[in-house]
């Protein structure tokens, strides 16, 4: 997922990526992956993701907000 195409992940595609993930569009709501999608989307730019990552934290334990940052580190490694 991190490569769409030829063309490295935008910041659109990561913010897009996250509300699908807190919206249940592929199942169940995944709010530590919509957190991490988020996370990524902020870091390349978009603040309306940074917006959304800071609300849906008020909803995750501490250690949920842990492992979305680990998960996005570990994207990052690889991507």
């Amino acid at each position: 997922m991190a490569i769409m195409g030829e063309a490295p992940a935008t910041a659109d595609i990561l913010f897009q990526m996250g509300l699908d993930s807190a919206c249940g569009r592929s199942g169940k709501t995944d709010l530590i992956s919509a957190h991490k999608w988020f996370n990524l989307a902020a870091m390349k730019g978009n603040m309306e993701a940074a917006r959304y990552r800071k609300e849906i934290s008020g909803e995750m334990s501490a250690a949920d907000i842990a492992e979305a940052q680990r998960s996005a580190r570990e994207w990052l490694k690889l991507h």
